[in-house]
């Protein structure tokens, strides 16, 4: 999805995708095919890599992955995105900018100044890495791949803006956006939001991610809220979130042949989530309440 995009944008860096060394690319089920698929179609660079599981939550236990970017030493610099996201706009300006070890907008959406780690540019080193590999032998069992890069780079690191860079589609069901426009004069349109964005990631939990099934009434407790106006009812906010959404699901080609095990898989990962013990269990509540079409 994300090599798709980048591709449809224009991107002209390399791509490189960092998957788990047990994945066999030789193999004939679908994870193969798809590795297949983004190395021959997209001319994506393969990079197998040893998944580092953190103990804690599990949401982000195997966040830190990320964080290998820094030994991608290969390239003077690595643009680093959370596979949970999608582009919509090109993005390469940001090779062009100032030499720093790191470079992350802020996480807007929180009340302090702490930065977000789903999208980094980062100049691979030893002597980085290195920094990296120590924070995380010594991190507690509180901190993620956020909290070490807030920690090693948050004092020094370069700064670039989150809107076009970072916007999270959870911002849609707020009702106030100063955090995101910078200012409390500012007039919130999110249409115009959304055309001006270049990487949107999606974050609105309890909601799980976009390719995890979901129920309908779920949906419904937590998609953004029309508004009431002097000209009518306004749903915007939920016109342009909701259209994320499908755009995710449309560009989402997963054969009819193999829809059946792609769910499998998903409802494996929910069990994971949720605490679900019983994969038939899950499979029973996939046939009884969660919209397909919607889902995937």
């Amino acid at each position: 999805m994300i090599f798709e995009a980048l591709q449809r944008v224009g991107a002209k860096a390399s791509k490189v995708m960092m998957y788990p060394e047990d994945w066999a690319l030789n193999g004939d089920n679908n994870t193969a095919e798809l590795l297949r698929l983004a190395q021959e179609d997209y001319g994506v660079q393969l990079s197998p890599i040893k998944v580092q599981h953190l103990v804690g939550d599990a949401t982000w236990a195997e966040s830190f992955t990320k964080l290998l970017a820094f030994n991608q030493t290969q390239f003077r610099r690595v643009l680093s995105l959370d596979s949970d996201a999608t582009v919509l706009g090109n993005m390469d300006e940001l090779f062009l900018t100032p030499s720093s070890p790191v470079a992350m907008p802020r996480a807007y959406w929180l009340e302090n100044t702490t930065f977000s780690s789903q999208l980094m540019l980062v100049e691979p080193s030893q002597f980085e890495f290195d920094r990296i590999l120590d924070a995380f032998n010594t991190r507690t069992a509180k901190d993620f791949d956020m909290e070490i890069m807030n920690d090693l780079y948050g004092r020094d690191c370069m700064v670039f803006p989150h809107r076009k860079y970072d916007l999270i589609t959870g911002e849609f069901r707020e009702k106030e956006h100063h955090k995101y426009l910078g200012s409390k004069e500012a007039i919130w349109d999110p249409q115009k939001v959304l055309d001006e964005a270049k990487f949107v990631h999606f974050s609105d939990w309890p909601l799980p991610k976009p390719w995890l099934p979901h129920s309908e009434s779920l949906e419904r407790t937590w998609r953004p809220e029309c508004h009431e106006t002097e000209d009518g009812e306004d749903c915007r906010d939920r016109d342009v979130w909701k259209g994320l959404y499908v755009d995710f699901a449309q560009r989402r080609k997963i054969r009819k042949d193999d829809e059946r095990s792609a769910v499998l898989v998903m409802l494996r990962e929910v069990r994971k989530m949720s605490g679900h013990s019983d994969l038939a269990e899950l499979n029973s509540d996939f046939e009884d309440g969660v919209d397909h079409d919607e889902s995937l």
